[in-house]
């Protein structure tokens, strides 16, 4: 990756081997590889030992809120914002911090922001077979601010409901309330 790296710095018309370039090659790596390390976690595994017995709580769990930041797979370019993840239990719970472990899993690919939510509603509902799942998406893409259209203040927003948060208008509407309230914890 790294002789990659110079390559591209050459084409760029860029000289790898001055001062402030050295190193470039051998960081440009490291980030990547932290960037798309969710290739190499199973979101699967990482929910399996966080489900728990639960047949007294059916009201939506929700936890929003839960910043990321992922690359376009179509420049390489970042895309970064929050997700609000929400489920009704069908007898069983997750520990909530799975729930921002399976964004970050997801959002450490190369991605487009709408396989993502789907992505992350899907892996839920099939770990806990739940009533429900509902997931929204808000994100600002650097492809849209530094290139191309240049629009500094759009934001894109994308949802994925499933059970019963895309059979019941209520349901969806609570979910949608909920993300939508803002300020102080406490």
């Amino acid at each position: 990756m790294r002789e990659l790296i110079e390559r591209l710095l050459r084409e760029l018309g860029e000289d790898p081997g001055r001062e402030g370039l050295e190193r470039t090659p051998e960081r440009v790596e490291a980030a990547f590889r932290f960037l798309t390390s969710g290739y190499r976690e199973d979101p699967r595994e990482i929910l399996a030992g966080a489900v728990y017995a639960e047949d007294k709580y059916d009201e939506m769990v929700l936890v929003k809120d839960i910043d990321f930041a992922s690359m376009c797979e179509h420049h390489l370019l970042p895309f970064f914002g929050k997700a609000h993840v929400a489920y009704i239990p069908d007898r069983k719970i997750l520990g909530l911090s799975k729930i921002a472990r399976l964004v970050e899993v997801y959002s450490r690919r190369l991605q487009v922001q709408e396989r993502m939510t789907s992505q992350i509603a899907k892996s839920l509902y099939d770990a806990l077979s739940p009533r429900g799942v509902g997931v929204v998406v808000e994100a600002i893409h650097l492809c849209m601010l530094m290139r191309g259209v240049e629009k500094q203040n759009s934001k894109a927003v994308t949802s994925a409901m499933l059970g019963g948060f895309r059979d019941r208008p209520a349901t969806r509407a609570e979910f949608l309330e909920l993300i939508k309230s803002r300020g102080p914890l406490i």
